[in-house]
């Protein structure tokens, strides 16, 4: 859900993608599975809503990931 309609904000996509997007911007470039696992030591985010805010950060043409797997920041 990308705005949740009850008080647990750290259930939106909205949230956890500025999670991931912390992520991205301490190193630009990571592998997709090594990018996950540092968001899961942080915040403890499931893998499906990990893809869903990576999803999320790329329609609004934040994050790419490329056919190697590697997740990197747009600019």
């Amino acid at each position: 859900m990308l705005l949740p309609d009850n008080i647990h904000p750290e259930l939106s996509i909205y949230y956890n993608g500025s999670i991931v997007l912390e992520e991205l911007i301490i190193k630009e470039k990571q592998p997709v599975f090594d990018l996950y696992q540092r968001v899961k030591n942080k915040n403890d985010m499931s893998f499906p809503t990990f893809m869903l805010s990576l999803d999320w950060l790329y329609l609004i043409d934040l994050a790419i990931i490329d056919e190697n797997g590697w997740v990197e920041l747009c600019s």
